[in-house]
């Protein structure tokens, strides 16, 4: 009931601020959409902090389309990869999520990957209804900020997680049999 609670909390709170924001930054510019990732990326990350669900959906399996990442290679995954590495984003996440080389922090990190998918997921809903709505009443020029933003912030990171899992899951297995 508690976790409920909170839960329904954040989800208030972020509409509060979701409110705040349009108010008081025009929803047509950069800063806009800028604000908005960042702000529904805390949100988000409390939220599914919070939520710990065992993410068992199968919506978090491999698929067959996905031919072990070769989608995802052909889309510039490994440049993104690379962009990550460049901006100094993979070395301030490592030093705040290190990796250790055991089963248990892999299994972790698998984990971490749903968790991260899924709340890039939502992120990327609600910023995909701000694009259409500022499409609609600014035009489509004016939307375009937020939906760069969004592939780059979103769409890619959930690329990525998709990308890493079943490479994570390939180690815990060779984890489990040095074990």
């Amino acid at each position: 009931m508690k976790k409920i609670f909170i839960l329904a909390c954040i989800v208030i709170v972020t509409i509060g601020l979701l409110y705040a924001l349009t108010h008081y930054i025009k929803m047509d510019g950069f800063s806009f959409a800028f604000a908005l990732n960042f702000m529904l990326m805390t949100c988000a990350l409390t939220f599914t902090e919070t939520l710990k669900s065992p993410l068992n959906s199968s919506y978090f399996s491999e698929k067959s389309w996905e031919k072990k990442g070769k989608i995802y290679e052909s889309l510039g995954i490994n440049m993104y990869r690379t962009l990550l590495v460049k901006i100094g984003w993979e070395k301030l996440n490592k030093k705040s999520k290190p990796v250790e080389k055991n089963t248990e922090a892999l299994t972790n990190l698998y984990y971490r990957t749903k968790q991260d998918e899924l709340g890039h997921l939502m992120i990327m809903l609600i910023v995909l209804g701000f694009t259409v709505f500022v499409a609609y009443k600014f035009g489509i020029l004016r939307s375009l900020w937020l939906l760069v933003l969004n592939i780059l912030l979103n769409i890619y990171p959930i690329f990525l997680q998709r990308y890493n899992r079943p490479r994570i899951a390939r180690a815990i297995i060779l984890s489990k049999r040095r074990s």
